[in-house]
């Protein structure tokens, strides 16, 4: 078993490929709403329509670029090479998201279009492969789930980056424009993100070397949906970024309007919530070596839900300190599951290889990053439906009816969205014991335990 442990230098520098990943997703999730918005200048509904449309090219992509990593292999394995090939398009496309030109609004509406699909191109480009390369690392799935708590932690680190660096760079950079502070901000998260790529692909291994049954695409789309618990995790996905999209896009809204925040306080608010995930990746890690898993990821998610509608009932505008204080807690318990969630994606491919004896890799992983930025894309559209539902204008002072709006996508509209991805867990039975018991077989399938057990 020592060949399949990783080394603390490759834990870090697995980490670091999903830290370059979360500058563009923490962007996305954190500020792109309200830079679009409020300082790029685009109408809410329009912005909607927008992250709408992205999400329909990743339906195609998405699965192709799974295929794509299926079929290629080279002397440095079947999926660091895109790290080296896409790490520079990644970073520029990062400095164009952010760059507002001084055109006429249709014209900024088709950069708009350009820019952001163009990102979610080289998006895919790397997440696919990205996602894929824990099954490969090691077949250990306690080192695995040691592994992805790296990468989670990393990950936050740059969410921290885009809620902290990013506002005060901008503000200090622009000279009084924010629209430039933000382009050179974020052409610096670009310049960081292409050499945290780099240095991901010099510091990691693909160990293992799975056989890729050849097939057409339309027998492992056959295949792939087979798999049901593969399934079970593209409806979490799903619902879970949903919520977590929701929450995230319009924390910015809440903070400015609801609670009256200056450019500080509005930083310390989207900086809570991040702390709040940092710690709960290590919380996670600690509480899975001890209990359950998928009874963790499971209730974690319930209690979001309490905690949500706790939080819209009882914050009222202007309350800030019970404001920051449902937030950390809301944050913290809302990321518990995600170590468990990366770690269960390749074990539900071992999964489905074991239980249809043929092992559709790329596309069970590209199908995973699809249904996450499908729900990244049927969020961004629901906030800007809502923002103009409850009759949002930028920078001027909101309606008690748009204030309610506002605390509503913060609290319960996402909560609902977590309880129901919470429910969905309960469909999902492949816990630790269960895994290593079917390794133990040669990849037979033991029966599917009780969901009502908490296990250790």
């Amino acid at each position: 078993m020592q060949k399949n442990k990783l080394t603390y230098l490759e834990k870090v520098g697995f980490g670091s490929g999903d830290m370059a990943i979360n500058v563009v997703i923490s962007s996305m999730f954190l500020i792109i709403s309200y830079f679009y918005t409020d300082i790029y200048g685009l109408k809410p509904s329009h912005m909607g329509i927008l992250f709408l449309v992205a999400r329909l090219i990743d339906a195609v992509t998405d699965p192709l670029m799974g295929i794509v990593t299926d079929k290629y292999r080279t002397r440095w394995g079947r999926y660091r090479p895109y790290f080296l090939i896409f790490s520079i398009p990644f970073g520029v496309s990062v400095l164009l998201l952010f760059t507002t030109p001084d055109w006429d609004y249709n014209a900024k509406l088709v950069w708009a279009y350009s820019t952001y699909i163009f990102v979610t191109l080289m998006f895919t480009a790397v997440t696919i492969p990205y996602i894929s390369l824990i099954g490969v690392l090691t077949p250990d799935p306690k080192e695995r789930l040691s592994a992805n708590g790296y990468r989670l932690f990393f990950a936050k680190i740059a969410a921290f980056l885009v809620t902290i660096i990013v506002p005060k760079m901008a503000e200090q950079w622009g000279g009084g424009d924010l629209a430039v502070g933000y382009q050179a901000a974020m052409g610096l998260m670009g310049v960081l993100a292409t050499l945290l790529f780099l240095f991901c692909f010099f510091t990691t291994e693909e160990r293992v070397e799975h056989v890729i049954d050849k097939k057409s695409l339309g027998e492992q789309i056959r295949t792939v949906w087979k798999n049901d618990q593969w399934v079970v995790l593209c409806a979490v996905c799903f619902t879970g970024t949903l919520g977590y999209v929701v929450r995230s896009s319009v924390a910015a809204y809440y903070a400015k309007y609801y609670l009256g925040a200056d450019a500080t306080m509005l930083s310390a608010f989207l900086t809570v919530g991040v702390s709040a995930a940092i710690l709960a990746m290590v919380a996670s890690t600690w509480i899975t070596k001890r209990y359950c898993k998928i009874q963790l990821f499971r209730w974690s998610q319930v209690a979001v839900g309490v905690l949500s509608v706790a939080m819209f009932l009882i914050v009222k505008p202007g309350d800030v300190v019970l404001a920051f204080i449902f937030y950390f807690l809301i944050s913290f318990v809302v990321d518990l599951h995600a170590p468990v969630f990366w770690s269960a994606i390749a074990e539900s491919v071992d999964y489905g290889e074991a239980k249809s004896g043929k092992r559709v890799s790329g596309l069970a992983f590209g199908g995973i990053s699809f249904f996450q930025k499908a729900g990244m894309g049927a969020a961004g559209f629901l906030v800007g439906m809502l923002l103009t539902y409850f009759n949002y204008q930028p920078d001027v002072e909101q309606s008690a009816f748009t204030l309610t709006g506002i605390a509503l996508m913060l609290t319960v509209i996402p909560g609902l969205f977590h309880t129901l991805m919470g429910a969905f867990m309960f469909k999902y039975r492949i816990t630790s014991e269960y895994y290593e018991n079917m390794l133990r077989n040669g990849m037979e399938l033991p029966e599917l335990p009780s969901t009502k057990a908490w296990e250790r």
